[in-house]
């Protein structure tokens, strides 16, 4: 498992373009049959992938941990993809369709990530934080979501945000996850931006054609910066950086948070027009 340390607020705005990407973007994710992992050290966040092709994939605990189990001492949300897939444990197995989730809760053993299919496999992006409470794995299918309309085609961000584990939904120690899909026609998310200064966050972009490409805006609302980013790449954005992008195509993306709030409506607004 790598460990990537983030710039900070002031260090960032002497990166060129190269030094940004190594620091902010996860383009190395996704490997035909095997489980990638990346901590990194804001809220000792790791996100990851597992592939599975012609077999199964477990989830293991990295040497880092120094634990037993992956989930000895953490929670993982799971969100797929690709197609079909199923998420198994010790205590229980989880189909999981395209943009399907599963929590894992803290104390979970034997995790193996497996595709329905290997024309069509899973495609499984991981996010774990620290969990000091236990609460029960489950799964829930795309329309099981507390989902939100947002946006306008005139403004060419109609949105849906599927709401998975909050406060309300699949509960938690302190992850909240999702996804938001754009309809045809709309590029832009998350605009007017906003910071969360409670929480560290992650984007990971899928459903993007492969000749299309999605410009993630980041840095402090005075200082922006940009990332151009791929289908099934992330990029992390630490508390004091705003977040929005625009893509070549419609797309999806998962969210997932870890901090100290776990309400989604925890933002704080950037007007357009103070944008630098």
């Amino acid at each position: 498992m790598k460990i990537q340390y983030l710039p900070d607020n002031v260090r960032y705005r002497s990166l060129s373009s190269e030094e940004l990407r190594q620091a902010f973007l996860m383009d190395d994710l996704f490997v035909p049959g095997k489980v990638t992992l990346k901590m990194v050290d804001v809220d000792r966040q790791v996100l990851g992938a597992a592939l599975p092709t012609t077999e199964p994939l477990p989830l293991l605990a990295p040497k880092e941990f120094r634990t037993t189990s992956f989930c000895a001492a953490r929670e993982v949300g799971v969100i797929n993809m690709g197609g079909a897939g199923q998420v198994r444990t010790a205590k229980e197995a989880f189909s999981v369709p395209h943009k399907g989730c599963v929590y894992l809760g803290r104390g979970t053993e034997d995790i193996v990530f497996e595709s329905a299919s290997t024309a069509d496999p899973a495609a499984f992006f991981l996010v774990s934080f620290a969990a000091h409470t236990t609460f029960p794995s489950r799964a829930a299918a795309p329309e099981e979501a507390r989902i939100l309309s947002l946006g306008s085609q005139a403004q060419a961000n109609k949105r849906r945000i599927h709401q998975f584990i909050h406060v309300d939904g699949i509960r938690s120690c302190q992850l909240v996850m999702g996804f938001t899909e754009l309809e045809p026609g709309n590029v832009w998310n998350t605009m007017p931006p906003h910071t969360h200064e409670r929480r560290c966050e992650t984007y990971a972009y899928f459903d993007l054609p492969e000749a299309h490409r999605l410009l993630h805006i980041m840095g402090t609302p005075q200082d922006t910066r940009h990332l151009w980013v791929a289908n099934r790449q992330a990029v992390v954005s630490p508390s004091w950086s705003m977040h929005s992008g625009v893509a070549t195509h419609a797309y999806s993306f998962v969210w997932a948070m870890g901090g100290e709030n776990q309400s989604f409506d925890d933002m704080d607004a950037v007007p357009i027009h103070n944008l630098r």
